[in-house]
Parts: structure tokens; C-alpha cells; sequence
């Protein structure tokens, strides 16, 4: 563990001599943790290597550049297999067109809110090439989230300085509890939604009985 940690510290310094142009490359690399290069980029703000602008920005496109890397995985890799081979998973086709359905509808909204979550930020990109969401929509949504995030993880980096690396262990106890937050309130807003539409089809089916 000691030694994948020393390597990706050695590739991150590597990426620092690139500048912010390194910040968005090193973020281009999904298995590069964001938790560590933010943190650490923020630290080299403080020493005036960069400014905080140039990094929020490199790092927040950066971030939206590795999880379409997955995306186009998912698009064009998993749909196929799950076409293919769905079947002999106990996934029905109809399944398939459902979850297409819900990204059309909330698939930026899910783009959006697995960035909160610790251990899905990362996986999130798949499902969402999968189901073929808006390509556009997705790389919009994740940039949305990623701009806070990646502010507050250099932020942060600037103000321990040296100890930089506790940045990803404090963030990561109140980043869960907002992720599922924000996913409540949307599954409340779905359950709204769903028995807003089923009212209305009673009153609708009331006024048309009367009618008669």
C-alpha cells in the first residue's frame, strides 16, 4: 500500500511541473485521488506556486474530464454487454428501458449528487454512459458539483498547509451525510411528484365520471 501511495505521490509532483495544465491531467486519471491532489495543490497555493482561481479551475475541469472517461466506458462498453447478456442476469429488457427513462428524466440530478458520496463519486459515471444519458447534461451537472467540492478541498489545502494530507479525512465524515441529504430530498420529491400525478388522474377521472 506504502508503495502505490509513494508512486502516485511521485506521478502528482511529476504533474506539478506542469503547472495547472497537471492539475487537470492528474484529475484526468480516475485511480489518482482527487482527495489527495486538491488537498496538495492547495498546500502549493499557499507557498504562492499557484493561485487558488487557477486551481479550482484546473481541478474542477479536470474532474469532469475522468468521470466522462468512464461515461464513454459505460456508453459504449456496458450497454452492449448488458444487451447481449442482460438476460442471463435476470435484467429484462423492459429494465433496461426503464432506468433510460429515469436518466432522461433525473440523470443529472444523480450526476450531480453521487460527487457527495464517498465511494460512489467515482462509480457513478458508469450507470450513467449505460442508460445513454445526455452527454451534455451529464458534463454540466458534474461540473456543477465538482466546482464546490474542489473549491473547498483547495481551500482547505491553503489553510493546513503542511498538513494537507487531513483534508480528505475531514471532508469525507460531513461529504456521506450530505450526499444522502440531498438524495432524500429527491426521493421526496419523486414521492411529491408521483402523488401530485395520481390525484389529479382521481379528480380527472371524477370530473369525466360526472360528466356523463
Amino acid at each position: 500500500m506504502m508503495a502505490i501511495e509513494e508512486l502516485v505521490m511521485s506521478w502528482i509532483e511529476a504533474f506539478k511541473s506542469l503547472s495547472y495544465l497537471g492539475i487537470f491531467l492528474a484529475l484526468c486519471i480516475e485511480f489518482i485521488p482527487a482527495e489527495i491532489v486538491l488537498p496538495l495543490a492547495g498546500y502549493w497555493v499557499s507557498k504562492g506556486d499557484m493561485t487558488l482561481l487557477g486551481v479550482v479551475l484546473a481541478g474542477s475541469l479536470g474532474g469532469v474530464a475522468g468521470p466522462l472517461t468512464l461515461y464513454w466506458i459505460g456508453r459504449y462498453g456496458g450497454r452492449p454487454f448488458l444487451e447481449r447478456f442482460g438476460k442471463y442476469l435476470f435484467m429484462k429488457p423492459e429494465a433496461l428501458d426503464r432506468s433510460d427513462e429515469f436518466f432522461r428524466k433525473h440523470g443529472g440530478f444523480v450526476a450531480f449528487s453521487g460527487r457527495f458520496l464517498p465511494g460512489i463519486r467515482t462509480l457513478i459515471s458508469i450507470p450513467c454512459g449505460i442508460a445513454k444519458m445526455n452527454v451534455w447534461v451529464f458534463a454540466l451537472y458534474t461540473f456543477i458539483a465538482m466546482l464546490p467540492i474542489t473549491f473547498v478541498y483547495v481551500y482547505l489545502g491553503v489553510k493546513l498547509g503542511e498538513n494537507w494530507k487531513e483534508v480528505g479525512s475531514i471532508l469525507d465524515q460531513y461529504m456521506l451525510p450530505i450526499g444522502i441529504a440531498i438524495l432524500a430530498l429527491f426521493v421526496f420529491y419523486l414521492l411529491m411528484k408521483k402523488r401530485k400525478k395520481r390525484t389529479n388522474s382521481e379528480q380527472l377521472s371524477v370530473f369525466l365520471k360526472n360528466k356523463r
